[in-house]
Parts: C-alpha cells; sequence; structure tokens
C-alpha cells in the first residue's frame, strides 16, 4: 500500500515539485500566474530527483555536483512531508515560494549553491512561510523517505518512467498528466493562460506522447547570471547543459 496521500478533489492542479530544480522553479511561477487569472487551485506535492535516481551511478552518469544539488533537495522535501502530515497542503504553496525565493532569486555569487537545504536556510525558509521552525529537524530523518519515494512512483505512474521534474497532473487523479513543460524564463501574465491552453490542449489529444528539443537558452534566473532580453540558445546533452551544474557559481 502506497504511503503517498491520494488526490484531495479540492485542488484542480497537482504540481510534484523538487526543490533545486531550476526548470521546476520556472514552471511553478507560471502555473501559480495560471491560476491567480483562474479558478484553479494547486496542490504542491513531492517528487525527489535524488529518490528517482538512487539506482544511478552519480560519478559517471551525471555532472559534477548533481548528487550534491539532488540530496539538498530530498533534505527539503522530508522537511516539507512533515508540514503537511502535521499542517495539511495549505502551508505547501507558501513553503514552494519561499524556498524558491530564497535561492534561485538570490545573484550570482550569493553562497547559496553551499547553503541551499541547510538547517539555517531551511529555518529562514519555514519563517518566511510562517511555519514553525521546528519541522527543519526533518531534514536529515530518513522514515520520510519512503513516503517520498511513493510519491515520486506515484508521479511516474502517471507519465512514464522517462521524466524528470516537474510533473503536473490537471484534474487529478484521473485528468492529463505530462512531465514539464520545460521552460527557460516565466511567460508574462498576459502569455500564461495561452501557453497553458495550449499546453493542456496538446497533453490532451489522444495518442500524443513527446515533443523536445534540447536546444533551449539557460534557465532566466538571478542566481545562474540574471535576466536577459535576448534568448540565447545553447545545446544541452543528456538534459544537462554542458556538463555545468545550474546554479554554478551560486
Amino acid at each position: 500500500m502506497s504511503l503517498a496521500p491520494p488526490s484531495d478533489p479540492a485542488y484542480d492542479i497537482e504540481f510534484f515539485w523538487d526543490p533545486v530544480c531550476p526548470f521546476a522553479w520556472i514552471t511553478s511561477r507560471w502555473v501559480k500566474k495560471v491560476a491567480d487569472q483562474t479558478d484553479y487551485s494547486i496542490d504542491w506535492r513531492f517528487i525527489s530527483l535524488r529518490l528517482l535516481n538512487k539506482d544511478k551511478d552519480y560519478a559517471t552518469e551525471f555532472p559534477e555536483g548533481y548528487e550534491q544539488g539532488h540530496t539538498a533537495g530530498l533534505h527539503m522535501l522530508r522537511v516539507a512531508a512533515a508540514v503537511r502530515q502535521d499542517l495539511g497542503r495549505g502551508p505547501l504553496g507558501a513553503i514552494v515560494t519561499a524556498y524558491g525565493e530564497s535561492y534561485w532569486d538570490l545573484p550570482r555569487g550569493s553562497g547559496m549553491r553551499h547553503r541551499r537545504s541547510t538547517h539555517d536556510h531551511v529555518v529562514e525558509v519555514l519563517d518566511i512561510a510562517g511555519v514553525s521552525a521546528d519541522y527543519a529537524d526533518a531534514l536529515e530523518d530518513e522514515s520520510w523517505d519512503a513516503l517520498l519515494d511513493d510519491e515520486t512512483e506515484l508521479a511516474l505512474s502517471r507519465t512514464g518512467r522517462d521524466v524528470g521534474t516537474p510533473i503536473i497532473t490537471f484534474q487529478p487523479p484521473d485528468g492529463v498528466s505530462f512531465f514539464g513543460p520545460v521552460i527557460s524564463r516565466v511567460p508574462s501574465d498576459e502569455d500564461a493562460v495561452r501557453l497553458w491552453d495550449a499546453v493542456i490542449t496538446l497533453a490532451g489529444f489522444p495518442g500524443f506522447s513527446e515533443m523536445k528539443r534540447s536546444m533551449r537558452e539557460i534557465p532566466q534566473l538571478r542566481i545562474i547570471g540574471g535576466i536577459t532580453d535576448e534568448i540565447v540558445e545553447e545545446d544541452w546533452t543528456g538534459g544537462h547543459r554542458a556538463g555545468h551544474l545550474p546554479g554554478d557559481g551560486a
């Protein structure tokens, strides 16, 4: 029996989130814009890149630094899981926002790459989100990993395994689910709902499986180097940008 909680009919969108994925953060800001302009509500759920890749050899299959980053994400997800168990799903949106703004929105050179998901950092996130700092004690508590693993498997059961983060379900649990979309910058308010409608239409088309390209710009985030008006596309090999971890220099 899965430890992952069932879908709550009060929510229109389930967003499976790993806090250290830059594309999950950017996509989450887009989905929040959609929710702000519609009647949709978001249930922020968990998918762990560290648990997803638990059987892989990080030394040979990932660029340097990815294991550290994925582990930092797992640590924060343990805290989020503890909060959800005690306080329900309500505080999760504020936690997602607080973590993202305290990491991705900081300038390059801030040192946050090595500070992310440390006890001090998580206490700050919880304080901003209005949640007791006592939940930071769950950072090293491996007893949460079984639940996080089950919730990761739940997300993958809806899309297939050859995906990453984020995973979105619209009208859960039986509505359309998909990985992504992987976008490098947050759309404008005007474009947010138009993009959502296009994605839902495409994902809901019977028989549709995949549309993909490896050429894209680096994530437009302050911690990676700032946000530019001009789009400069680069080749992402195997999903990784030229062997560099997003957040280099942070």
